[in-house]
């Protein structure tokens, strides 16, 4: 009989706040951030998460966040290529692309939001119509990771001009290269050599007259772009050569020469923060032209002054000249003069990213607001005060909000629950957090030093913890209180693991030393009231000859099993200590163990990347089994059965039968090496805390698993991913020669999901063709028999599937075509064969006949006439049909036509009507904006006026 068991699958995660992967955003109190393979959405005023970007499934970590014109949609890119459209409002996702090879490194939205161009490290860039949901076009010419993507349409432009003029795209690279390209043309116009290091970042400003670019030796450079040049085409000069788009003006200094890692203009103010050191930002004004005269005419006259007064054997007309020669022309900007240093903002740790918020700083307060993500999971918010005209008084960034309670600012070392699963503690370097497992909330945070392990003291009260520096932390949970300190070993604690009894704990160090202690409470009468206080009383020590990694008592309470770093583990009686059992067989040092309820069993794992099943009985190895890619972390059985849960180094999760010696389930989903895992005392989920600082429960569902389908979808899957990439490998290694050394080439990658779609389109065509060929047979065979017999014939039987869903053939083919997303519909008819095309192209003709959805009909029909023109030419039979979709088509897309140029003209003749009639809405005079905070505050509206001339 096969057995049966049960799936377990991630239901939450948590203790993330932001990670480093990727930029952040930030408008109006509302931080939109990173969370691994997530987007998290947070207001920083609050400090409360509004909601989470997740797709289930779905596991590469996000690597670039960008926001579109429109407001609410945000462009998200992800390590494994993909891009996902995600609506803020109902935070779900909007259109999937699919293109890039490597991680999406950049992102830009046009100013229309209909376009988005996406850079990679797999060096192309990727022009997807956001309207349509396909790609447009792919642009090669870097060689290095794309850094920053920017389209080129400057403020104030007349209206003939900006289709040209938007259609400019400027990119920068690692490779020191800046290029511009002609989006009508697909083709680059400029390349400019910008550094002599890798470029890391590029701003533009909001009016798009500078541009400035970072790179990896310090150096911020400032460059002006010719819109001209653009307008005018690349034309000669008098010299004979072209006229350049983009300019060098200048190096602008900065205060610490390190990565130029982000430079961003403010939207609307005239400031520039550039981030050239991990804990700092620097903030600079950009001046007006009054203060720009101003400040040069102070300085002249300065100059003067001193000038006058070191006349020393030279003419006065001497000085003059020299002063003329030394000064720069009255007209000329200088980058210094333009942009003047405003303040340092200082962040409590390194900062990963920043944004400018929308608004002005806190009420009355004038100035902006800067968000900073740390890449110690917290998130920080600073006033930046408009500067003053005293002198002498340096500005300072004060902090407005910090959130940080809601995660661990370094990796999860160890977790540990209550014995009624209701509460979670976990501990890292710094901090000991407690969570409540139903709303996953942080309850309590206390400080603590380096945690190694951890463990729940008998009553649910108080939690002892295990330190780097040799030392067991008792903390009282309801006080959040350290209550008891005890310098236990000399060196690291690495395990602690308290008696069946409940009376004692054990604690095993790298000091060569097991350590036994008793739990011991005492009455303290203190002014208020009288209260317990809880302490741990050493009882004796067993000496060891080498580090002592892992200490476990058996639940039955008769053994101790202790583990080496010679590779061993010993097993003592647990009364008198004495020597029971040596477990050897590891080739590397036993890191973890446990041992199953009913003290038979014994699971090590250990850094040579194998677990090992013992019998506690005999010392005998039941069987030996590669469990991880990379070491083993954690070993824990699961309560009252012989499955145990192991955890690795190769970020995977295990569940094992040690019985049948059997992997049940391998779960995915840290991002790093897994430290930490405790299993429910009940069985019903397991919780692991990761080095990628999140925190994930993983339940047991009712869904049943059975090994060997769960074999077979291992091997699908992994039959799947070796398809897919051959098929990509195919696309791009195939053009070695012309492919890769053309500028511009289609946008095509096969997923897993493409795949699923053709192979739908495919079974869909088999089953109408069929169904089509047996109406055509019974239709021959009543044509051929008597009138008598013909009346007596029964029509073929329907297929199930068409008297189910009661359509025809042809509508049921459209019903299949129609539910294949847009994004993934050009890649899923590169499946099909010829074959398959030629029946396709049949079906369409019927379609345009009958008019269904004929915008798509003629994507389709233009795409696969793109795709298989050669073929389609030289097939003879192909002609007939072709003549007959080009006459339905051609009369479908006039009437569509029709209908639009119809619904056109009746807008234009409202909007006349309504220009005619005179009639102007517009909002009162805007107060300012403290005022209009107060108004706000108030609940107190602005009147709408509508006034008829």
């Amino acid at each position: 009989m096969v057995h049966c068991y049960l799936r377990h699958g991630p239901t939450q995660a948590f203790g993330l706040i932001c990670s480093n992967s990727s930029n952040s955003k930030y408008d109006d109190k509302v931080a939109y951030v990173p969370a691994l393979e997530d987007v998290l959405v947070w207001d920083m005023k609050k400090g409360q998460q509004l909601a989470m970007w997740h797709e289930t499934g779905h596991r590469a970590e996000v690597t670039c966040i960008e926001r579109s014109p429109q407001g609410n949609v945000f462009g998200v890119g992800y390590a494994d290529g993909s891009i996902r459209l995600w609506d803020s409002g109902s935070s779900s996702v909007i259109a999937t692309f699919n293109g890039h090879k490597k991680a999406v490194t950049a992102l830009a939205f046009d100013n229309e939001g209909a376009r988005l161009a996406s850079g990679s490290q797999d060096t192309e860039l990727i022009v997807w119509d956001i309207v349509a949901e396909a790609g447009l076009y792919r642009l090669r010419g870097h060689r290095n990771e794309v850094t920053g993507i920017r389209f080129l349409v400057p403020l104030g432009t007349p209206s003939t001009s900006t289709d040209s003029l938007s259609s400019i795209l400027l990119t920068v690279s690692k490779d020191t290269l800046m290029k511009v390209w002609d989006l009508s043309t697909q083709h680059c116009m400029q390349t400019v050599v910008a550094h002599r290091a890798e470029i890391w970042s590029m701003g533009v400003s909001p009016d798009q007259n500078y541009l400035f670019t970072g790179s990896n030796d310090g150096d911020l450079k400032a460059w002006r772009i010719n819109y001209e040049a653009i307008a005018g085409g690349l034309r000669e000069s008098e010299s004979g050569e072209i006229d350049k788009i983009i300019h060098l003006t200048g190096s602008l200094p900065l205060a610490l020469h390190h990565r130029v890692s982000h430079v961003l203009f403010h939207p609307s103010q005239p400031y520039l923060a550039v981030q050239s050191h991990e804990r700092s930002v620097e903030v600079f004004r950009i001046r007006t032209e009054e203060e720009i005269k101003k400040k040069e005419l102070r300085r002249r006259k300065r100059e003067k002054e001193k000038k006058e007064k070191d006349k020393v054997g030279s003419t006065v007309t001497e000085t003059k000249k020299s002063l003329d020669e030394g000064d720069p022309k009255p007209d000329e900007v200088t980058l210094p003069n333009l942009f003047a240093p405003l303040l340092v903002v200082r962040a409590s740790g390194k900062i990963r990213s920043f944004d400018f918020g929308t608004r002005e700083a806190g009420k009355g307060k004038s100035g902006i607001q800067i968000f900073v993500a740390l890449a110690s999971n917290a998130l920080e918010v600073y006033d930046i005060p408009s500067p003053t005209t005293s002198k002498g008084e340096t500005l300072e960034a004060t902090r407005a909000y910090v959130l940080d309670l809601p995660g661990h600012r370094n990796n999860v070392r160890t977790l540990c629950l209550s014995s009624d699963d209701q509460v979670l503690v976990s501990a890292a370097n710094g901090s000991l957090k407690v969570w409540n497992m139903k709303t996953t909330a942080c309850i309590r945070t206390m400080d603590c030093g380096y945690a190694i392990c951890s463990c729940f003291i008998p009553g649910d009260r108080h939690v002892a913890v295990g330190t780097k520096t040799g030392e067991i932390l008792i903390y009282d949970l309801a006080s959040s209180t350290l209550i008891d300190s005890v310098k236990a070993h000399k060196a690291t604690v690495w395990s602690l693991h308290v008696r069946p009894d409940g009376q004692a704990l054990v604690s095993g160090g790298a000091d060569k030393e097991v350590k036994f202690w008793e739990f011991q409470k005492e009455a303290v009468v203190s002014s208020a009231y009288p209260k317990k206080s809880f302490s741990l009383v050493h009882a004796r020590t067993l000496k060891m000859s080498d580090d002592v990694l892992s200490v476990r008592y058996s639940p039955n309470g008769k053994f101790l099993a202790v583990s080496l770093l010679d590779a061993t583990v010993k097993v003592f009686y647990q009364d008198s200590l004495k020597f029971f059992l040596s477990l050897y067989g590891h080739k590397l040092p036993v890191s973890c163990m446990d041992i199953s309820d009913d003290s038979k069993l014994i699971v090590t794992g250990s850094a040579d990347k194998n677990i090992k099943i013992w019998g506690l009985d005999f010392g005998d190895c039941h069987k030996s089994i590669f469990a991880h890619e990379e070491g083993v972390t954690q070993v824990f059985f699961e309560k009252k059965s012989h499955y145990f849960w192991t955890a690795g180094k190769d970020k995977l999760l295990k569940y094992w039968d040690s019985d049948k010696f059997e992997n049940i389930q391998k779960l995915d989903g840290h991002h790093n090496e897994i430290w930490a895992l405790t299993v429910s005392n009940h069985g019903n989920f397991v919780v692991t805390g990761s080095h990628d600082k999140s925190i994930r429960v993983w339940e047991k569902l009712d869904e049943p698993l059975f090994l060997e389908e769960e074999r077979e979808r291992e091997i699908e899957n992994v039959f799947e991913r070796g398809l897919v990439d051959s098929l990509n490998r195919d696309e791009t290694g195939g053009g070695l020669s012309g492919q890769l050394s053309t500028e511009v080439t289609t946008v095509a990658k096969q997923t897993t999901e493409t795949l699923a779609a053709g192979e739908r389109i495919i079974e869909a065509l088999d089953l109408a063709d069929s169904e089509l060929k047996a109406l055509r047979e019974f239709e021959e065979r009543k044509a051929h028999e008597n009138i008598s017999d013909a009346v007596d014939l029964q029509p073929p039987p329907r297929n199930p599937v068409l008297a189910a869903l009661d359509s025809q053939p042809e509508a049921y083919v459209l019903r299949v075509v129609e539910k294949v997303p847009s994004t993934a519909l050009h890649d899923a008819l590169l499946v099909l064969p010829f074959t398959k095309v030629i029946s396709l192209m049949h079906y369409l003709s019927i379609w345009a006949r009958m008019g269904w959805n004929v915008t798509l009909v003629a994507r389709i029909v233009f795409f696969l006439l793109r795709v298989h023109h050669h073929q389609i030419v030289a097939n003879k039979l192909m002609r007939t049909s072709l003549i007959s979709m080009r006459s339905h088509l051609r009369g479908a897309l006039r009437q569509e036509k029709d209908t639009v140029g119809y619904n056109l003209a009746a807008l234009r003749y409202m909007r006349k009507k309504h220009e005619a009639d005179g009639i102007a809405s517009f909002w009162g005079q805007d107060p300012e904006e403290d005022e209009a905070h107060e108004l706000a505050g108030q609940g107190i509206k602005r009147k709408r006026i509508s006034v008829r001339l």
